[in-house]
């Protein structure tokens, strides 16, 4: 029994071994694990960055499918354009209220521009009345305006009328005012053909005027050119607006593009650009279809007309009533005294 009971013992203590074997083997395969976790093998780091470079490559192109915007030039100064046309659909306000004034519904809305309606030598005249004008009064924060409608003259951060100043009388000349009127007609004519209008049915209409444009910082809210607008919501009586350009992108000032708005969906955009041109002409329909604004000149200075129609009789004016032409009624008055 001595002898069995102390074989018993031996193999108690051979099972006990075995067991305190396989219990260390288990821990260090534990341990092996537990270092394998906090340490990524290779293979392991290469998934981890091949995972990342996917989701940055599907964010970048979910972003720029989202939100994208394109650059389309729609004139450029050295183009030479006998007429560049695009078609819009009209905005619904715009029509419905255009739709009230027979014979100036357009048969499309959308823009055009054309080098063939002003010659370049009327723009080199009013392009030496515009500095004319300016020589008498500038803005202090770089935007500039003239207008001969109401005499309205930018100064400082002021406005004063120009017909008030005796100097106006001299550097207005007859030939300034047959040519200012002259054009006006002309680029009416345009708008009508262009938009299948009777030229009757559109009036000149407030603002009209001369625009000068430089770097200068700006100093008040009329100063600040560059904001997207639709010119409808900023000016009511418009319908119609067009742009008499008189002097050259990228040579006699940079910067300074008249960049159109176009949205297509929620979050993607259409930037078309026109390059000003001395004598090229711009119009469109004044209504939402036709969102733009002005980049912000960086260099030279920039000299245009902004003529504006209506096809509402309330909101016409007439030609501009100079200061010469006074002279000229009061001389006439006097001759016809004289006479016998």
């Amino acid at each position: 029994m001595s002898d069995g009971s102390g074989g018993g013992s031996v193999r108690q203590r051979k099972k006990s071994s075995g067991d305190g074997n396989g219990t260390r083997a288990r821990k260090s395969k534990a341990t092996g694990s537990t270092a394998s976790g906090s340490s990524p093998s290779a293979a392991q780091q290469h998934q981890m960055w091949a995972r990342i470079v996917l989701m940055v490559g599907i964010a970048a192109i979910v972003y720029f499918t989202t939100f994208r915007t394109r650059e389309k030039k729609f004139a450029t100064q050295r183009e030479v354009l006998e007429l560049r046309t695009q078609p819009l659909d009209c905005s619904r306000p715009y029509l419905e209220e255009i739709s009230k004034f027979a014979g100036c519904i357009p048969n499309r809305c959308g823009r055009f521009v054309s080098d063939k309606i002003v010659s370049p030598a009327e723009a080199g005249i009013l392009l030496d009345l515009a500095r004319a004008g300016f020589a008498l009064g500038q803005s202090a924060g770089g935007a500039s305006i003239l207008d001969l409608h109401s005499g309205a003259l930018s100064k400082g951060t002021q406005f004063v009328n120009v017909y008030r100043l005796p100097e106006a009388k001299q550097l207005f000349t007859s030939q300034h005012i047959n040519v200012y009127r002259h054009v006006k007609a002309k680029v009416q004519q345009a708008v009508a053909e262009n938009f299948r209008l009777s030229a009757d049915a559109l009036h000149l209409t407030h603002p009209t005027f001369f625009s000068r444009l430089t770097n200068a910082t700006a100093k008040t809210i009329h100063d600040e050119y560059w904001h997207e607008h639709v010119d409808k919501e900023t000016y009511n009586s418009f319908h119609y607006t067009t742009l008499l350009y008189l002097t050259d992108y990228g040579k006699d000032f940079t910067g300074g593009r008249f960049v159109f708005i176009d949205n297509e969906g929620k979050h993607n955009r259409t930037h078309v650009y026109i390059e000003p041109k001395r004598a090229r002409v711009s119009g469109f329909t004044s209504g939402a279809e036709n969102m733009h604004h002005v980049e912000q000149v960086t260099g030279g200075v920039r000299y245009a007309i902004t003529i504006s129609f209506t096809c509402d009789r309330e909101y016409a004016m007439a030609d501009p009533k100079f200061a010469l032409d006074d002279d000229e009624d009061d001389q006439n008055a006097e001759e016809r005294s004289a006479e016998p």
